[in-house]
Protein backbone atom coordinates (compact mmCIF):
# COMPACT_ATOMS: atom_id res chain seq x y z
CA UNK A 1 0.00 0.00 0.00
CA UNK A 2 1.61 3.25 -1.33
CA UNK A 3 1.83 6.04 1.16
CA UNK A 4 0.46 9.55 1.35
CA UNK A 5 2.45 12.50 0.33
CA UNK A 6 1.09 15.56 1.95
CA UNK A 7 2.68 18.90 1.23
CA UNK A 8 2.03 22.74 2.27
CA UNK A 9 -1.51 21.52 4.36
CA UNK A 10 -2.51 23.62 7.90
CA UNK A 11 -3.78 21.69 10.44
CA UNK A 12 -5.54 23.50 12.71
CA UNK A 13 -7.21 22.54 16.07
CA UNK A 14 -7.39 18.98 15.23
CA UNK A 15 -7.57 15.85 17.86
CA UNK A 16 -5.38 13.17 16.66
CA UNK A 17 -5.69 11.88 20.09
CA UNK A 18 -9.08 10.07 19.16
CA UNK A 19 -8.48 10.66 15.00
CA UNK A 20 -5.90 8.58 13.92
CA UNK A 21 -3.44 10.86 11.82
CA UNK A 22 -2.93 9.87 7.91
CA UNK A 23 -0.21 7.33 7.46
CA UNK A 24 2.16 8.97 4.98
CA UNK A 25 5.28 12.14 4.66
CA UNK A 26 4.69 15.26 5.45
CA UNK A 27 6.47 17.75 3.81
CA UNK A 28 6.03 21.71 4.80
CA UNK A 29 3.12 21.16 6.75
CA UNK A 30 2.22 23.55 10.30
CA UNK A 31 -0.05 21.63 13.15
CA UNK A 32 -1.73 24.44 15.19
CA UNK A 33 -2.60 24.05 18.60
CA UNK A 34 -3.08 19.54 17.46
CA UNK A 35 -3.83 17.39 20.07
CA UNK A 36 -1.52 14.55 19.42
CA UNK A 37 -1.48 13.40 23.39
CA UNK A 38 -0.60 9.32 23.31
CA UNK A 39 -1.24 9.62 19.45
CA UNK A 40 0.26 6.56 16.99
CA UNK A 41 2.26 8.57 14.94
CA UNK A 42 4.41 4.81 13.93
CA UNK A 43 5.84 5.37 10.48
CA UNK A 44 5.19 8.39 9.50
CA UNK A 45 7.26 11.33 8.25
CA UNK A 46 7.25 14.73 9.15
CA UNK A 47 10.55 16.92 7.16
CA UNK A 48 10.07 20.55 7.30
CA UNK A 49 7.30 20.88 9.49
CA UNK A 50 6.19 23.06 12.70
CA UNK A 51 4.73 22.03 15.38
CA UNK A 52 2.98 24.90 16.97
CA UNK A 53 1.15 24.78 20.73
CA UNK A 54 0.56 21.20 20.41
CA UNK A 55 0.53 18.43 23.07
CA UNK A 56 2.66 14.95 21.79
CA UNK A 57 2.74 14.06 24.98
CA UNK A 58 3.29 10.01 25.19
CA UNK A 59 3.06 9.68 21.77
CA UNK A 60 3.99 6.52 19.94
CA UNK A 61 6.96 7.83 17.93
CA UNK A 62 8.57 4.39 16.83
CA UNK A 63 10.17 4.95 13.04
CA UNK A 64 8.94 8.43 12.95
CA UNK A 65 10.97 10.54 10.65
CA UNK A 66 11.74 13.84 12.25
CA UNK A 67 13.41 15.72 9.26
CA UNK A 68 14.62 19.82 10.01
CA UNK A 69 11.44 19.53 12.05
CA UNK A 70 10.34 22.73 14.42
CA UNK A 71 8.56 22.45 17.90
CA UNK A 72 7.70 25.71 19.26
CA UNK A 73 5.12 26.75 22.44
CA UNK A 74 5.00 22.53 22.48
CA UNK A 75 4.48 20.28 25.03
CA UNK A 76 6.66 17.07 24.30
CA UNK A 77 6.80 15.11 27.81
CA UNK A 78 7.81 11.19 27.91
CA UNK A 79 8.71 10.56 24.01
CA UNK A 80 11.18 8.46 22.94
CA UNK A 81 13.09 10.23 20.42
CA UNK A 82 15.86 6.97 20.57
CA UNK A 83 12.88 4.79 18.77
CA UNK A 84 12.65 7.56 15.80
CA UNK A 85 13.89 6.96 12.34
CA UNK A 86 17.38 7.99 12.48
CA UNK A 87 17.55 8.66 8.77
CA UNK A 88 18.08 12.54 8.83
CA UNK A 89 16.85 13.08 11.75
CA UNK A 90 17.19 17.04 12.48
CA UNK A 91 14.81 18.58 15.66
CA UNK A 92 14.80 22.31 17.16
CA UNK A 93 12.84 23.20 19.97
CA UNK A 94 11.80 26.85 21.25
CA UNK A 95 9.52 27.14 24.81
CA UNK A 96 8.52 23.92 24.50
CA UNK A 97 8.35 21.26 27.69
CA UNK A 98 10.02 18.07 27.21
CA UNK A 99 10.27 16.31 30.20
CA UNK A 100 10.89 12.98 31.04
CA UNK A 101 11.90 12.32 27.55
CA UNK A 102 14.96 10.41 26.30
CA UNK A 103 17.12 10.96 23.59
CA UNK A 104 19.24 7.60 24.36
CA UNK A 105 22.82 6.64 22.51
CA UNK A 106 21.53 9.36 19.24
CA UNK A 107 22.92 12.04 17.18
CA UNK A 108 21.12 15.41 17.86
CA UNK A 109 24.31 17.47 16.50
CA UNK A 110 23.49 21.41 16.76
CA UNK A 111 20.79 21.51 17.83
CA UNK A 112 18.69 24.46 19.23
CA UNK A 113 17.23 24.15 22.80
CA UNK A 114 15.52 27.51 23.40
CA UNK A 115 13.36 28.79 26.80
CA UNK A 116 12.37 24.95 27.00
CA UNK A 117 11.80 22.93 30.05
CA UNK A 118 14.15 19.40 30.13
CA UNK A 119 13.50 18.06 33.41
CA UNK A 120 14.96 14.59 33.64
CA UNK A 121 15.54 13.95 30.25
CA UNK A 122 18.11 11.51 29.62
CA UNK A 123 21.00 12.03 27.12
CA UNK A 124 22.76 9.28 28.16
CA UNK A 125 25.25 8.22 25.46
CA UNK A 126 23.80 10.63 23.44
CA UNK A 127 25.92 12.99 20.46
CA UNK A 128 25.11 16.68 21.38
CA UNK A 129 27.90 18.57 19.71
CA UNK A 130 27.08 21.58 18.45
CA UNK A 131 24.30 22.07 20.61
CA UNK A 132 22.51 25.05 22.54
CA UNK A 133 20.98 24.97 25.38
CA UNK A 134 19.41 28.70 25.69
CA UNK A 135 17.47 29.56 29.01
CA UNK A 136 16.88 26.02 29.48
CA UNK A 137 15.99 23.88 33.08
CA UNK A 138 17.59 20.58 33.08
CA UNK A 139 17.14 19.53 36.57
CA UNK A 140 18.15 16.27 36.67
CA UNK A 141 18.81 15.73 33.30
CA UNK A 142 20.85 12.73 32.44
CA UNK A 143 24.43 13.23 31.15
CA UNK A 144 25.83 10.01 31.22
CA UNK A 145 28.92 9.25 28.32
CA UNK A 146 27.27 12.07 26.55
CA UNK A 147 29.06 13.98 23.77
CA UNK A 148 29.20 17.81 24.76
CA UNK A 149 31.78 19.14 22.87
CA UNK A 150 31.12 22.50 21.74
CA UNK A 151 27.88 22.75 23.61
CA UNK A 152 26.51 26.24 25.04
CA UNK A 153 25.40 26.09 28.56
CA UNK A 154 26.01 29.44 28.83
CA UNK A 155 22.13 30.44 29.91
CA UNK A 156 21.49 26.84 30.67
CA UNK A 157 20.69 26.46 34.22
CA UNK A 158 19.92 23.41 37.53
CA UNK A 159 22.10 21.25 35.22
CA UNK A 160 24.83 18.47 36.82
CA UNK A 161 27.20 17.11 34.53
CA UNK A 162 30.40 14.90 35.73
CA UNK A 163 33.14 15.97 33.61
CA UNK A 164 35.03 12.45 34.10
CA UNK A 165 31.71 11.16 32.35
CA UNK A 166 31.15 13.32 29.50
CA UNK A 167 33.46 14.91 26.52
CA UNK A 168 33.19 18.58 27.44
CA UNK A 169 36.17 19.64 24.82
CA UNK A 170 35.21 23.64 23.95
CA UNK A 171 31.90 23.60 25.86
CA UNK A 172 30.77 27.00 26.85
CA UNK A 173 29.70 27.88 30.25
CA UNK A 174 29.41 31.05 32.22
CA UNK A 175 29.03 32.04 35.99
CA UNK A 176 27.80 31.31 39.08
CA UNK A 177 26.10 27.96 36.26
CA UNK A 178 29.38 26.54 35.78
CA UNK A 179 28.85 24.97 39.73
CA UNK A 180 26.75 22.24 38.04
CA UNK A 181 30.26 21.12 36.71
CA UNK A 182 31.06 19.96 40.56
CA UNK A 183 28.19 18.54 41.68
CA UNK A 184 28.95 15.05 41.11
CA UNK A 185 31.83 15.18 43.32
CA UNK A 186 29.88 16.17 46.27
CA UNK A 187 32.41 19.37 47.28
CA UNK A 188 31.05 22.19 49.16
CA UNK A 189 31.46 25.92 47.64
CA UNK A 190 30.97 28.94 49.70
CA UNK A 191 31.27 32.21 48.64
Amino acid sequence: MAKQYIEDQLFDKKDFANEQLEKGEYDHCKFLHCNFNEANLIDIVFANCEFVGCDLSMANITKTGFREVKFIDSKLMGLRFENCNPFLFSVAFENCILNHSSFYGIKILATQFVHSQLIEVDFTECSLAGSVFSQCDLSGAIFDHTNLEKVDFRTATNFSINPSLNSLKKAKFTMPYVVGLLKSFDIIIEN
